[in-house]
């Protein structure tokens, strides 16, 4: 994907149409207002936008599952322009997530 438009449009036909954002509660659908706390959060995908001649255009879009079944997408600006709370938000749910996948495996 070239732009985070083109980006987006995909995702959403994929099914992908909830638009989030975090705030101090936790993770908020604006469509349904719920609110999800990190260990209800999966982060299937994400992609990163440079601005071509200012940094400060680089952005970056996560694409969400919670585990009541909402799909949908966060986007945030990226480097050091990040929204702190945003940033606070994916790293509790990428420890999760690293948590959950120590799965062991079974030998036949």
């Amino acid at each position: 994907m070239k732009t985070l438009a083109s980006c987006l449009n995909k995702i959403v036909k994929d099914g992908y149409g909830e638009n989030f954002k975090v705030t101090e509660e936790g993770l908020q659908s604006l469509e349904t207002e719920k609110i999800y706390k990190a260990d209800q959060v999966n982060i299937v995908n994400f992609f990163r936008f440079e601005g071509a001649s200012d940094p400060s255009d680089s952005a970056i879009l996560y694409v969400i599952e919670t585990t009541d079944g909402a799909k949908g997408s966060l986007t945030d600006a990226y480097g050091m322009y990040a929204d702190p709370e945003i940033d606070k938000f994916i790293k509790d749910v990428e420890q999760i997530s690293k948590k959950h996948a120590h799965i062991t495996e079974e030998r036949h």
